[in-house]
């Protein structure tokens, strides 16, 4: 009867361990872009365990929701600043067929960009909502077919300090990874971004992401025939178009994500990835779920050799988030590749 019970333990533990192995051998073959690392390993054990439907942590279908921050998250940010903000840069100063039209207020943002990215002179306080209204005003009277294809056209120029791909091809590929390892496990995530709406729905439409899984900046939208009067007294006629105008709505960072996810999700996260300190508010709403386990996780750019990184902020930054609770995922040391092998760091040119 001994000799019965070791042999049933030793084919118990071998089939458990089979198991075992056979689940992460699952898991980990999404992850080519990965090195072994303890925030990989945090994410597929959590997923893992809330996918069990034996695990007192299971999480049904319908709840497994997951948030994103889009710049620095899964796309880069240090070329060297936010896509948005070069773009408006571009628009306000450069562009021709647009230049000479700019405001005061667009032209004085515009330039403490170009004084930020090229003399590295600090922003003006409180620039998150000086850029949103300078944003509005310059693409103001554009349709959202025009300013789709207006992003979509300046994502094809060369990140500065890149070569070998365009900004439209600038994802991490590591996150991206993660996107379709979620997927693969039931999670319905979106992209709660601080920049616009609709240039989040440019960029990562490429990656089959859907315009209603998108969350960002909003201006205010109104009929071409619509004039001055209120969209509760003026009815969108069949021949009407929808216009762009220079009244910004929201500027979507800390509190303001929490709002928008509980406006149009309607449901709390249980996973959160950031960057920044525009993303704690988001991963602390996801963290004080009680309903279900959750988790959040930090991206800390400290990678100079493949990115234009600051490694000695990013370390401070990553002690930071674990004291806050999150998850920190390293991008030199838990990345094989940011972008891609064929992708090159270079000096900036002005």
């Amino acid at each position: 009867m001994k000799k019965a019970g070791k042999v049933f333990a030793v084919v118990f533990i071998s089939v458990a361990m089979f198991s075992f192995l056979g689940c992460a051998k699952k898991s980990t073959q999404y992850f080519k872009s990965w090195n072994e690392c303890d925030s990989l390993n945090a994410l597929i054990e959590y997923v893992e365990d809330v996918t069990n439907k034996k695990s007192p942590n299971f999480i049904p279908v319908e709840d497994r929701i997951a948030t994103f921050d889009m710049d620095g998250t899964f796309i880069g940010e240090l070329y060297p600043s936010y896509f948005e903000y070069n773009m408006l840069e571009y628009r306000v100063l450069d562009d021709p067929d647009y230049k000479d039209k700019a405001s005061e207020s667009e032209i004085s943002a515009a330039n403490a960009i170009r004084d930020f990215v090229r003399n590295g002179k600090p922003l003006p306080a409180h620039f998150d909502l000086i850029h949103g209204r300078a944003a509005a005003k310059a693409y103001a009277g554009l349709t959202i077919p025009e300013f789709d294809a207006y992003v979509k056209n300046f994502a094809k120029k060369t990140p500065n300090g890149f070569e070998g791909m365009t900004y439209a091809e600038s994802f991490y590929k590591p996150m991206l990874e993660v996107f379709d390892y979620l997927t693969a496990n039931g999670f319905t995530f979106y992209v709660v971004s601080g920049s616009d709406r609709f240039i989040c729905r440019a960029l990562v439409e490429s990656i089959g992401i859907k315009p209603n899984r998108v969350i960002g900046m909003d201006v205010l939208l109104k009929s071409d025939n619509q004039g001055d009067e209120e969209g509760v007294n003026y009815t969108f006629k069949i021949s009407d178009t929808l216009l762009r105008t220079d009244v910004l709505l929201i500027k979507n960072l800390k509190t303001n994500k929490v709002k928008n996810i509980a406006q149009e999700i309607g449901k709390v996260p249980v996973l959160s990835f950031g960057n920044s300190g525009g993303d704690s508010a988001m991963h602390n709403y996801c963290l004080a779920n009680t309903k279900y386990k959750t988790r959040a996780f930090m991206l800390i750019a400290d990678d100079d050799e493949d990115d234009h990184a600051n490694r000695e902020k990013a370390l401070k930054l990553g002690e930071n988030w674990k004291e806050a609770g999150y998850v920190v995922i390293s991008m030199r040391d838990d990345f094989k590749t940011i972008y891609g092998e064929n992708v090159k760091k270079v000096d900036f040119k002005f």
